[in-house]
């Protein structure tokens, strides 16, 4: 018999027109809708054996083997996976070439529901398209994919500290969170990198640091000169443990954006500002200070220009010269004139 039950969910069990023998789940306690599919699924074994037609992958099947060839390699692997999970409920069982405008519109309205940013559900699209992309582009699986339009978000302003609201934040995080941020505010470092850093990334007498280029988020090696105050920093944490360079009760640190840093902000009196907004306020600080923007993207690792302009607009002293070009005595008398006869008209 074909079909069988373990436990409460029916199997299928048939020989293939090559031999091959097929095991599957029909995933249901409901024997008509397991019949059903095993009709479906010989159907469609003879048509794949028989008239070579390309086999129908499932979803999940496809995100398997994508997580596969991402570890390793793509360093926000963990967020994309929170994302993977929340969309298993949706589509687990959904074959790759059902997944159209309906099923994309769908989890996006379920995602909005929940209340969150459009930026959050654009990064899960951003997951979906680049599995989708793949399946159709380096394995065969499917023949095209759907547009994913994102959704519209707004241009957030860079948001950064000034030297005073940083020393207040700096008087209000335990020790441990105390060093990192300080750190994060002397090399513009991501929050992973710091976390993880380890001794052996370490060469004071140097002044150098740094990142592999597993450990850096474009993937590529970054070297990080260390100024006075991050050296004077690593001087207080040497010896504190054999490994790590940043530890909490001497295991390292999993992550900096937690409850006491949140609390922090609250007595500093800092509202709207991230972890992240640490290495926003470094490389705004390096502007206003004057540091040119090629030295900026190198020292910050960014694989791209356009991602040092966000920040082009805090320093604007190397266009003074140019501004002046035009500035003369004529406006100042114009608008005097103008200003004298505006008076006598309406007396």
């Amino acid at each position: 018999m074909s079909l069988y039950r373990r436990g409460k969910i029916w199997w299928v069990r048939f020989s293939a027109p090559n031999g091959q023998r097929i095991f599957r789940s029909t995933q249901t306690a409901d024997r008509r809708q397991a019949a059903e599919y095993e009709v479906k699924l010989k159907v469609e074994t003879w048509r794949i054996q028989k008239l070579g037609e390309r086999p129908r992958r499932r979803w999940e099947a496809a995100v398997v083997r994508w997580v596969k060839e991402q570890r390793g390699n793509k360093g926000s692997l963990d967020n994309d996976l929170c994302y993977l999970r929340w969309l298993d409920s949706y589509w687990r069982g959904l074959y790759l070439d059902d997944i159209g405008r309906d099923q994309i519109d769908r989890v996006v309205q379920a995602r909005q529901a929940e209340q969150v940013a459009n930026a959050t559900v654009n990064r899960m699209l951003e997951v979906v398209r680049a599995i989708l992309r793949r399946a159709e582009r380096e394995w065969g699986w499917l023949n095209r994919v759907p547009a994913i339009r994102l959704l519209q978000t707004p241009k957030r302003r860079v948001r950064w500290l000034t030297f005073g609201e940083a020393g207040r934040l700096l008087a209000e995080l335990p020790e441990h969170l105390r060093s990192m941020a300080a750190f994060t505010l002397a090399t513009g470092l991501r929050e992973r990198n710091v976390t993880r850093l380890e001794w052996s990334q370490v060469d004071l007498p140097r002044r150098l640091c740094w990142i592999h280029p597993d450990q850096a988020k474009t993937k590529k090696a970054i070297a990080v000169p260390l100024n006075g105050d991050a050296v004077a920093i690593l001087r207080q944490r040497e010896g504190k443990h054999e490994r790590y360079v940043f530890t909490y009760l001497g295991q390292p640190v999993t992550r900096a954006n937690n409850h006491a840093w949140r609390k922090a902000l609250v007595r500093a009196g800092i509202e709207d500002f991230r972890w992240h907004d640490l290495r926003h306020t470094w490389a705004s600080w390096h502007v206003q200070a004057g540091t040119p923007p090629h030295a900026l993207q190198e020292l910050g690792g960014w694989s791209s220009y356009e991602m040092v302009r966000r920040y082009a607009h805090l320093g604007a002293e190397h266009l003074a010269g140019y501004a002046a070009n035009i500035s003369g005595p004529w406006l100042v008398v114009d608008c005097e004139t103008n200003l004298r006869q505006s008076r006598k008209t309406e007396n």
